[in-house]
């Protein structure tokens, strides 16, 4: 476990410790009626952590408890994490925004765009244009996940084994290679849709770097901002403090088992296939640190990561014409709901909490993961909040408009 950031008292960072202590109380009924195994929550202003809880178990059948120090699957809050990456070679000249795919991947040079037809037999047109490195930090590449299950095109994904970051056959380059095979949903630059995009990105900072995505994450990321414990497997000994993944049954409406949180688990090994959309395992007290040094505009404890205008411009909206997601979806699922917000490179952007019906500022960046994981960042009040638990889908309980309200609802000053 990495060294956190001391605790302060609420008050000395504008926050009333009772309303506060307010959230476990509220996250532990989800416990109390079996709906979650445990959860963390933490709350931090100022560059200081107000509130930091912990309840219920990590491992239910086993009594294991949740601890502080509990390595979770984060899923797609992975994507934050590999974006910056790739902007950090941004910063070093390595490519333009605007620059085709093709230009560094040369299998991207002649997508095409599904036209009609079946899984078995399909016709295709030509893209209206290439599709640029901004397209895939933002979604609009017209890349699909397999496990959206709408389209023909999403079949076709998990025909050829492409399941995002459950991906098992192959590498992050075969995988990357497959999807140049395929049609895309829509011409790059169209419409907004949740996809295997980051994972592309992903690649790229391997072709940019010279170097395997594990590689460069944890010497240009994790090691200088103390992360100790997040990678794309979980080693021998810290297996003791995996927590188990949990998803709820549509049938019975109680959750079961999907993952153990031991040497079973596919995080007990290295992966095949390294998701810079979604392989990564981490704590609360690490991911705390790189959302700090994010909000902190790229730096840490006097380690600088990145430029503070590389953030300010990440977390712009780059959608088309300034749209929300909202007027550029066509994604079945989003990790975040749409309305009221942009997309930036790598995070949702709030800009207009009325439209979005979630109490926060304009200008907080954020996303989640699968197993119910989420962050925000507030710039305005200088807040970092994080929910970790392990429940899959996302979408099963709205954990995250509550948590919203009940932070928002403790700040006095």
């Amino acid at each position: 476990m990495n060294i956190m950031t001391r605790m302060t008292k609420p008050e000395d960072v504008g926050l009333d410790g009772a309303r506060l202590a307010l959230i476990p109380e509220y996250f532990s009924s989800y416990v109390d009626r079996g709906k979650i195994a445990g959860f963390q929550t933490l709350v931090a202003r100022h560059g200081e952590i107000a509130h930091f809880e912990v309840r219920g178990n990590r491992d239910r059948e086993r009594g294991l408890p949740m601890e502080r120090d509990t390595i979770f699957r984060i899923y797609s809050m992975t994507k934050p994490i590999t974006s910056l990456a790739l902007m950090m070679l941004y910063e070093e000249g390595h490519f333009q925004l605007n620059h085709p795919v093709s230009r560094y991947i040369p299998s991207f040079a002649n997508l095409r765009v599904w036209a009609g037809g079946t899984v078995e037999k399909y016709e295709t047109v030509e893209c209206e244009r290439e599709m640029t490195i901004r397209d895939l930090l933002t979604h609009t590449s017209g890349l699909t996940y397999g496990f959206m299950q709408e389209h023909p095109v999403d079949a076709l994904y998990r025909k050829a084994g492409i399941e995002g970051a459950n991906t098992v056959k192959l590498t992050l380059k075969e995988t990357v290679e497959a999807i140049a095979g395929l049609p895309l949903l829509f011409s790059p630059g169209q419409y907004w849709n949740y996809s295997v995009s980051t994972d592309v990105c992903g690649y790229l900072v391997e072709v940019l770097s010279g170097r395997p995505l594990d590689e460069f994450l944890a010497a240009r990321i994790f090691a200088p901002l103390g992360m100790v414990d997040t990678g794309f497997f979980v080693p021998k000994e810290k297996l003791g403090r995996f927590a188990t993944n949990y998803f709820r049954n549509p049938v019975t409406k109680k959750s079961g088992i999907m993952d153990m949180g031991d040497e079973t688990s596919s995080y007990a090994q290295p992966p095949r296939f390294l998701s810079g959309g979604g392989g990564l395992t981490s704590t609360m007290t690490d991911y705390y640190r790189f959302c700090q040094m994010l909000l902190n505009g790229g730096e840490l404890d006097g380690v600088r990561i990145c430029s503070p205008k590389t953030i300010e411009f990440m977390t712009m909206n780059h959608l088309p014409g300034g749209k929300t997601m909202k007027q550029m979806s066509r994604s079945a699922f989003s990790e975040l709901a749409a309305e009221g917000a942009g997309f930036g490179l790598g995070f949702q952007v709030t800009l207009d909490p009325a439209e979005a019906q979630h109490i926060g500022s304009p200008g907080n960046f954020s996303w989640g993961g699968a197993a119910s994981t989420y962050f925000w960042i507030d710039p305005e009040e200088d807040l970092i909040a994080i929910f970790m638990t392990q429940l899959y889908p996302s979408s099963t309980y709205p954990f995250r408009p509550q948590y919203q309200q009940l932070v928002y609802g403790a700040i006095t000053e």
